[in-house]
């Protein structure tokens, strides 16, 4: 694999690993806010990350790479600041969520120059886009509560 391909393979599997995690945070809050009225949100935004993992892990697939399978050390992080939240009540939960968000909007727009075009142009027109959109439902959401 060439080098720009291996540079696009690893930041696609960074935000794969970002994916994931958003994923398994996402499944967590859903458990515990089972009676939340808020929680098609949280669905919506779950099934949007689940599809990014798709989108992402074909892309890494077309550029012969292996995809990650684990969220790694973000998964770690994310489960413990969800942990937290559990403890402290519905606004907290969404505001992990939101600052998950946060962090994974911020690593797309950080690293779009370390991809290849083509892998630019899918994070730009499609997995960007609806992290802007999960971001903006969770920031909308947590003002609201």
């Amino acid at each position: 694999m060439e080098q720009s391909m291996e540079s696009s393979v690893s930041a696609l599997n960074s935000f794969l690993r970002g994916e994931i995690s958003a994923v398994e945070t996402y499944r967590q809050a859903l458990e515990r806010l089972d009676r939340a009225p808020f929680r098609t949100q949280l669905e919506q935004c779950m099934m949007s990350h689940e599809m990014r993992v798709n989108l992402l892990k074909n892309r890494i697939h077309s550029l012969g790479g292996e995809p990650e399978q684990e969220s790694g050390a973000w998964g770690t992080f994310a489960k413990l600041v969800e942990g937290g939240a559990k403890l402290l009540g519905d606004k907290a939960a969404v505001a992990a969520l939101e600052e998950g968000e946060d962090h994974g909007r911020n690593d797309y727009r950080r690293d779009l120059e370390k991809l290849d075009t083509e892998s630019r142009q899918l994070v730009e027109s499609q997995v960007l886009p609806e992290q802007e959109r999960t971001h903006d439902t969770l920031s909308l959401l947590k003002r609201s509560i």
